[in-house]
């Protein structure tokens, strides 16, 4: 017969706790990446808004534009 042939406690618990480690590490990992990603879509919101110099953003016009597109051009 064969009797110890598996892993012993002592080597069960070593590699349960280097598991929980591994997953921790990973964990940060995960949340540096994320937070790392937050920033830089918060750096490029805040340039496209510098760079539009509107408030409103692309797409909101005037309704009193002198190019005659507007509310005045129309029924003015």
């Amino acid at each position: 017969m064969c009797f110890g042939g598996g892993p012993s406690k002592a080597e069960k618990e070593a590699a349960a706790e280097q598991r929980i480690e591994a997953e921790e590490a990973k964990s940060e990992e995960i949340q540096k990446r994320a937070k790392q990603k937050r920033e830089d879509i918060s750096t490029a919101l805040e340039r496209k808004t510098e760079r539009s110099g509107m408030r409103g953003g692309a797409g909101r016009r005037s309704l009193f534009r002198a190019a005659g597109g507007g509310f005045l051009g129309r029924f003015g």
